[in-house]
């Protein structure tokens, strides 16, 4: 219990440092945005994750509500798995939080009931980041499913356009094949 109070304490400088440590991962000139752009609708990135992390941070305090958990580190991921992170990079800033911690709370690790809840709070920290690369790999397979759709549908347009493909009713095999082109090379015949 003597940590669970220690956070709530420290909860408000804890959560800015872990914000400003996940804003670093970004390019410069976006972190510097990030940081300084405080509202909400010019700067929908540094809002939603300074929100869903206040929000991690209060459940990760409380217990391993993995559900809630899920709901708060989803759309911060989601973020992060469109942009140009590796896997690890959009994940690991959850694993910022533990040397925050340390540092902040320092000399409080010599009490041993302190060091022992410390040491359980950071395998819900583990778990978190595990969850985290749960979601990006997701993320990641819709993104490509949606790339793969998009040059699947282009490429058809392309086809049909070029007269390369006919709707072909037959009972065994409804809907448009594959045309051979004529041997003139005339595509439109």
């Amino acid at each position: 219990m003597k940590l669970a109070k220690l956070l709530s304490q420290h909860k408000t400088a804890l959560v800015k440092r872990w914000f400003d440590e996940v804003v670093r991962t970004y390019p410069v000139d976006t972190a510097k945005f990030l940081q300084q752009q405080k509202d909400p609708f010019a700067n929908p990135v540094g809002r939603t994750t300074l929100k869903g992390l206040e929000a991690l941070f209060d459940v990760l305090a409380t217990g391993m509500d993995r559900e809630a958990l899920n709901s708060f580190l989803d759309p911060i991921i989601r973020i992060r798995a469109i942009q140009d992170f590796t896997p690890s990079k959009a994940t690991s800033f959850i694993l910022f939080l533990k040397q925050i911690i340390r540092e902040t709370l320092g000399k409080e690790f010599l009490d041993p009931q302190v060091m022992t809840a410390f040491m359980d709070f950071e395998s819900r920290i583990d778990d978190l980041c595990l969850m985290a690369f749960d979601i990006y790999v997701k993320c990641r397979e819709t993104l490509y499913q949606i790339q793969a759709n998009e040059m699947r549908n282009t490429t058809f347009r392309a086809f049909q356009r070029a007269g390369l493909v006919k709707d072909v009713p037959d009972e065994d095999s409804p809907g448009l094949r594959l045309v051979t082109p004529p041997k003139n090379g005339n595509c439109n015949k």
